[in-house]
């Protein structure tokens, strides 16, 4: 990472970043070594990535560079293509690892049509659990999200309020769908937008939105109390998503306390898709470990603390190893960046 990148990061968006993979990891042991829960509690979670994404788009790359930069549309088209790429080679992987066939039997089998309509469109097939059609789906409406800014970016350059009209007529397209019970990747997609327009707000006066823990602990327990009595429906999830975001953000600004735990978090927040990726890998080694011998009192204990451990452990040796290695830096960049 170049030191004009690494002065133009902001440490607190970092640590939500990160502390979104631990909170991942979290709701992935749950549902790995407890089976399929309710975790309405933790339903922000998904969208709170798509959120900061949106938020990066704007407060990131429209603030450095200003929609009208010629290269802005190709970059954020490339970032999308590159995380759908990911997203089928993951899939494809994780085929060959299920299946225990050869990549040109994977590569050769078709998918159905409900297949490709559950992992490109509605997502209703999703999951990361041995069962589930697609894994890793929370890439989809990232990518595209990013797509569609690098379309958007030309009619923003005319029109100051591009992405907040488009993100009120997905908002709308949301509820029509809800009407006829449909859900589709719009849902998360529309907060994706949302999290667009926020990053238009400069960070002085983000920062200065946060500093009312009380008010926020408050407007919390009330989100709480709403999502226990009528379940997370999408307006409270996006409620529930803009008030966690603010929380860990706000946790995030605070300095002193447990340093090298901050830092570690921190650091788990650059290289959040790749902590993403890991812990899903580190979850099903685990569970095939560990259900040798029992998931029993301590041994389940430790079987997530070893999930966060080996997650952050993961991405401690790629920044270590990207900074050894100019070649693995170019890679990582090639894929990742």
């Amino acid at each position: 990472m170049t030191k004009d990148n690494q002065a133009a990061r902001i440490p607190a968006l970092d640590f939500t970043k990160g502390a979104l993979v631990l909170i991942m990891v979290l709701y992935h042991w749950i549902n790995y070594f407890y089976g399929p829960s309710d975790n309405r509690y933790l339903r922000f979670l998904t969208p709170s990535f798509i959120f900061i994404t949106g938020f990066l788009i704007s407060n990131v790359y429209f603030s450095r560079h200003g929609v009208s930069a010629p290269h802005l549309p190709k970059r954020l088209l490339h970032r999308g293509l590159k995380v759908l790429a990911i997203f089928a080679l993951l899939n494809i992987g994780r085929n060959l690892l299920m299946q225990g066939g050869s990549l040109g039997h994977v590569l050769t089998t078709p998918w159905s049509n409900s297949d490709f309509i559950d992992a490109y469109l509605t997502g209703s097939g999703a999951g990361d659990g041995q069962t589930k059609t697609v894994a890793f789906f929370v890439l989809v409406p990232i990518s595209y999200l990013l797509i569609l800014s690098a379309i958007l970016v030309f009619p923003a350059r005319f029109y100051r309020y591009t992405f907040h009209l488009v993100c009120l007529l997905c908002l709308l397209g949301v509820l029509a769908l809800d009407l006829i019970g449909l859900h589709t990747y719009l849902d998360l997609l529309t907060i994706g937008l949302i999290g667009v327009i926020a990053g238009y707000l400069p960070m002085d006066r983000v920062n200065s939105l946060v500093r009312h823990p009380y008010l926020l602990v408050f407007a919390y327990l009330a989100y709480l109390g709403a999502i226990t009595i009528w379940d997370v429906i999408y307006p409270l999830q996006v409620v529930g998503v803009c008030l966690s975001l603010m929380i860990i953000y706000f946790w995030g600004l605070q300095g002193g306390g447990l340093a090298k735990v901050r830092a570690c978090v921190v650091l788990l927040g650059k290289y959040s898709l790749i902590g993403y990726i890991a812990q899903i890998a580190i979850l099903q080694f685990l569970r095939l470990g560990f259900g040798h011998i029992g998931l029993e009192g301590i041994a389940l204990g430790l079987s997530f603390i070893l999930a966060i451990l080996l997650t952050i452990a993961s991405v401690s040796i790629v920044d270590r190893t990207r900074a050894q290695s100019t070649t693995i830096d170019r890679l990582y960049r090639a894929v990742f960046a």
